[in-house]
Parts: structure tokens; sequence; C-alpha cells
């Protein structure tokens, strides 16, 4: 028995000893291999941190830019109104009001000032009410004025621009001949 228990216990001493040895070698390989791997993670940091920035840029690119399509949609609106209602000094006009103008959270556009919140039309029409130099004159003429002479109309049977081109037929392109002289000789004689 003793020859039984001498050979169990170098097995169990050889079996404790490769145990030993994968534990070190597993830690050495730890050990190695954590430098990389924090590397690794500082890596992927950096670059999670610089797209979470780049989305943020985005972000507010994207939010000034639609305030810049709100206030042009709000200009060319506005303008329009004005130009419907005959404003002839237009940018004066818009430059006077366009403070008032608001957009509502549902979208509409209203004007607001010291007496409440009107639709923009109304708002437009009574400005302009209070403010008819921005209109066109209604009387043209007035003491000192004189006749005004009307330039002469051209025939009804001129040439536009649009129609000459290339492969014209020999008479339209001696109709436009003619009708290029007669223009240039007007605009001589004044």
């Amino acid at each position: 028995m003793e020859a039984n228990n001498k050979q169990d216990a170098p097995a169990v001493d050889m079996r404790t000893v490769i145990q030993d040895v994968i534990r070190e070698f597993v830690k050495s390989e730890q050990q190695q291999s954590e430098p990389a791997y924090k590397a690794e993670l500082l890596d992927e940091r950096r670059r999670r941190e610089s797209l979470e920035k780049r989305l943020n840029e985005l972000a507010e690119e994207n939010k000034k830019s639609r305030a810049m399509a709100e206030e042009a949609e709000k200009n060319s609106t506005v303008r329009s109104e004005l130009q419907r209602l005959g404003v002839s000094k237009l940018d004066l006009a818009y430059k006077a009001i366009k403070d008032d103008i608001q957009k509502t959270e549902d979208g509409r556009l209203v004007a607001k000032n010291h007496q409440g919140e009107f639709p923009v039309r109304d708002y437009l029409q009574q400005f302009l009410n209070d403010n008819p130099e921005l209109l066109p004159a209604r009387i043209v003429g007035g003491s000192g004025s004189g006749t005004g002479q009307k330039a002469p109309s051209a025939p009804a049977g001129t040439l536009e621009l649009e129609r000459i081109k290339p492969g014209m037929s020999a008479e339209d392109l001696e109709r436009a001949r003619q009708d290029i002289a007669r223009v240039a000789l007007q605009t001589i004689r004044g």
C-alpha cells in the first residue's frame, strides 16, 4: 500500500503543478492582453464621444435650418399678401411689420401687437389703412405735370426674340431683320 500511496502523492503533486502552471499562463496572458483591451476601450470611448458631438452639432444645424426655413416661409407669405393688397413700397412695409407677425403652435401666421392677436390679412389691411403712403398714388398728375407722351406701341405683327432660331424660313428671317431695323431706328431717334 505504501507503493500505492507513493504513486498517488506524485500524481496529486503533478496535477497541482500542472494546474498552477496553467493558472500562471492564463494570468500572464490576461496581463498582456489587458493593455490592448484598455487601449481599445479608450479608442471606442473617443469614437463614441466624437460621434455624440457630431450628432449634437447636426441636431443644432437642423434646428437652425428649420428656423431659417420658417422665417423664409413667413417672409414669403407676408410679402405676397402685401403685394396682393397693392403695396408699392414692399420692402419698407415688410420691415415695419415683420416683428409683429408670428407663427402659432398650430402653424398659422398671426399678428400680435398691443391690441391683441389678429389674422395676418386683417392686420395688414388695418396697417395699410393707417399708412396709405405705402400704397400707389391714386392720382398720377397734378399741378405742373406734363402730358406724359405714351411710347409708340409695336405693330401687331411683330416678331418675338424667342421665335428667332436656326432653320427659320427665308420670309420669317427677313421679317425679323426688318423688325430689328425698325426697333433700332426708333431707339436712335429717341
